[in-house]
C-alpha cells in the first residue's frame, strides 16, 4: 500500500461570477440557525411556527432563514394542514428537505474544497473550510461518498455504508444488484462489469483503500495506475480513474467535512 502521490488530475479556475455564487452558497449555509432549520425538518416536513419553536426565535427570524435556505434549493415548501386547535385547522405552508438535499450539500462542499481549486480568494477558501466543518459537525455520521464526474450520471453519489464494495458497470446478465455494489451505466463502456469487478473498495483499520481486479482500462488514483493486486489508501479528495478517456469513468472519494474515516461498528 503506497501514496507517494498527493497531485490531483483536475484543477480548475472560478470566474468570478463562481466565486461570488460560491460565496453566496456558503453564506447561507455558514449560519447555525439555518443548520438547525435543516436538523429539525430532516425527517418530517414542518410549518414556519413549528420550526421557530423548535429552534426558539421569532416566527419572523425563522421565515428570513427558510427564505435563505429555499433560495440554495435544499428545501422545498408544500400546502400542508396545521395541527388542530380551538379554531380548528386551515392550510400551511411546510417545509421539508429536498430529497437529497443533505448529500447535495455534502457532494457541493467536497467539490469545491477536495479539487485543489485554485481559489484566488483566501478569505474565501477559509470560509470554504470553515461551513464544511461546521456542517460535519451537524450532521455527524454521514457516510464517505465517491461521486461520478462526467458521463450520463455525471454528479451521482455512492455513499460507502459497507466494508467491501465491488466496482463496475451493470451487467444485464448478472442476478440482482447488491447494496454492496458501485454499479455504472453502459455509457462507461470502458469499465468492466461489476461480475468481474473492475475495482474494488475495502475498509480496514478506518481506512478505506483501492485495489484494480485485472480490469483491462486499468485503475488510477490522482493519475498513477494501480498494478493487480496492489491496494493504496485514498484520502479526502483523491481523484480515481476507471480506465482513461471517455468511455471510461472517473470518481472523486469525498469524506464529509475531511474528517477522519472511523472505524466500522
Amino acid at each position: 500500500m503506497t501514496n507517494n502521490d498527493d497531485s490531483r488530475t483536475l484543477i480548475l479556475d472560478l470566474d468570478t461570477d463562481d466565486l461570488q455564487e460560491l460565496s453566496e452558497y456558503l453564506d447561507v449555509l455558514s449560519s447555525s440557525t439555518r443548520l438547525k432549520i435543516l436538523k429539525v425538518i430532516e425527517r418530517r416536513p414542518k410549518d414556519v411556527r413549528q420550526i421557530s419553536s423548535a429552534i426558539e426565535t421569532s416566527y419572523e427570524n425563522t421565515k428570513k432563514h427558510l427564505d435563505k435556505l429555499l433560495s440554495i434549493g435544499v428545501v422545498r415548501k408544500e400546502a400542508g394542514l396545521s395541527r388542530p386547535t380551538a379554531k380548528g385547522i386551515h392550510p400551511v405552508w411546510k417545509y421539508s428537505l429536498v430529497p437529497g438535499g443533505l448529500e447535495a450539500i455534502t457532494r457541493s462542499l467536497g467539490l469545491f474544497s477536495n479539487l485543489k481549486l485554485t481559489l484566488t480568494d483566501a478569505v474565501l477558501a477559509k470560509k470554504l473550510a470553515g461551513v464544511r466543518e461546521t456542517f460535519s459537525g451537524e450532521f455527524a455520521g454521514q457516510l464517505p461518498v465517491v461521486i461520478l464526474l462526467g458521463g450520463a450520471e455525471d454528479g451521482r453519489v455512492f455513499p460507502l455504508g459497507h466494508d467491501n464494495i465491488a466496482i463496475g458497470r451493470e451487467d444485464p446478465d448478472a442476478p440482482g444488484r447488491s447494496e454492496q455494489e458501485i454499479v455504472l451505466g453502459e455509457e462507461y463502456a470502458a469499465v468492466t462489469r461489476v461480475s468481474r469487478p473492475h475495482a474494488r473498495l475495502t475498509r480496514r483499520d478506518g481506512a478505506w483503500l483501492i485495489e484494480d481486479c485485472g480490469s483491462t482500462g486499468g485503475t488510477f488514483v490522482n493519475g498513477t495506475p494501480l498494478d493487480r493486486g496492489t491496494r493504496r489508501e485514498l484520502h479526502d479528495g483523491d481523484l480515481v480513474e476507471l480506465a482513461k478517456g471517455a468511455p471510461g469513468a472517473t470518481l472523486v472519494f469525498v469524506v464529509p467535512g475531511g474528517v477522519p474515516v472511523p472505524d466500522a461498528a
